[in-house]
């Protein structure tokens, strides 16, 4: 039977599509709440007049593209994270089409509380609709036999208990589509948690212990330490990788995979934030060097084990962490920000931003817990 095949072997173990639907959903969630605040009650509007949705008064191009496309890798991922747990067609595919749809309906509720967004029952049929495609294209992998050969490629390369890895892997792009303090650096978050403690403790009788910020440029790393930066910024993706690859060519494979996707990734940040003009700016000469030590330590790496490759990525992401919260925060951000952005991209940034700060600490986290397995 296909589906019995496409069932984790183990009860213990999670399929990386659940992990990456969870992932994707809490994405639709942050990006129709942002900002957040300041949440209020609709004024002049009785309770059952929040039930139903409005139509809206107006349409763009970019609202229909980002409603319609926004969806439809929840219900794909949703198909496949509940046939690889071992649910039938019938029932994870009932779950695929009415999930998605319950959970665009309360989003756009919620909206009704926050100024800044608009309710709109537009916005929930192009949800909808979708996440009913991204449903309807994994129905047809799914008789094509294209999640089975998913899964036979997973075995073939990866060890089991590879599902968080494999989502951490999927999400490492998505935290470098947001400025980084130096290439591949992220974790930055004491600069930012510096100035909000300075705003928190403002007029309070705590305010001389409050973090002494006054607008000033921090001054750059010096060349030595960002190469270095850059480095373990590479070095991390690919012992976190190589920590649950199996051994083989495939290594070598995926190490070149890791190096294309961040570079490429870079360059479409730097691109969309600077300008098409400035794509490469991201090249200096300490770029060059640090690319190169990274690649040689993960080549070198490949010949560990999983539980050595595992335990150096602890002490990588450590010094990674440590080094970029000493590097400075980009002074042209906010301006280069508003020249680019135009209050469109502000939610995928945000969630960008939140990707590259808490990635890495969630990456300690996960191999920590591979290291201190007795199998691994």
């Amino acid at each position: 039977m296909r589906n019995s095949r496409l069932m984790p072997a183990s009860g213990r173990r999670r399929s990386s599509a659940t992990w990456l639907a969870l992932a994707y959903g809490a994405l639709v969630v942050y990006a129709s709440l942002y900002p957040f605040w300041p949440w209020r009650w609709p004024p002049s509007m009785p309770l059952e007049g929040m039930i139903g949705l409005p139509w809206p008064h107006y349409w763009s191009s970019f609202d229909v593209d980002t409603n319609l496309l926004g969806y439809l890798p929840l219900g794909l991922l949703m198909l496949a994270a509940a046939l690889r747990s071992g649910l039938g067609l019938g029932v994870s595919l009932s779950l695929a089409l009415l999930l998605p749809p319950t959970l665009s309906f309360g989003m756009e509720s919620l909206q009704y509380f926050l100024p800044g967004r608009v309710p709109s029952l537009g916005d929930w049929l192009l949800n909808s609709l979708g996440a009913w495609i991204g449903c309807a294209l994994g129905l047809l992998l799914h008789f094509l036999g294209g999640l089975e050969r998913w899964h036979g490629w997973r075995e073939r390369w990866f060890m089991p208990h590879s599902a968080g890895a494999l989502a951490l892997l999927a999400l490492w792009p998505v935290g470098l589509l947001f400025p980084v303090p130096v290439p591949l650096g992220l974790g930055q978050w004491l600069p930012t948690l510096r100035a909000t403690l300075g705003e928190l403790l403002e007029d309070t009788p705590w305010a001389l212990y409050a973090p002494d910020v006054d607008g000033s440029v921090a001054p750059s790393l010096p060349a030595g330490l960002e190469a270095l930066a850059i480095t373990l910024g590479l070095l991390a993706p690919c012992l976190l990788a190589l920590s649950v690859l199996r051994p083989g060519l495939r290594r070598l494979l995926l190490i070149g995979a890791v190096i294309v996707v961040g570079a490429s990734v870079t360059t479409l940040s730097t691109a969309l934030n600077f300008g098409p003009q400035h794509a490469w700016a991201w090249r200096t000469d300490t770029t060059v060097p640090g690319l190169v030590a990274g690649t040689a330590l993960a080549l070198v790496a490949a010949m560990f084990s999983r539980r050595a490759c595992a335990a150096l990525g602890l002490i990588v992401l450590t010094a990674l962490i440590a080094l970029v919260s000493l590097a400075p925060a980009d002074p042209y951000l906010a301006q280069s920000l508003q020249a680019w952005e135009q209050g469109r991209f502000i939610n995928l940034y945000g969630l960008a931003r939140w990707v590259g700060w808490t990635w890495p600490f969630v990456s300690l986290a996960w191999l920590l817990a591979q290291v201190t397995r007795r199998e691994v």
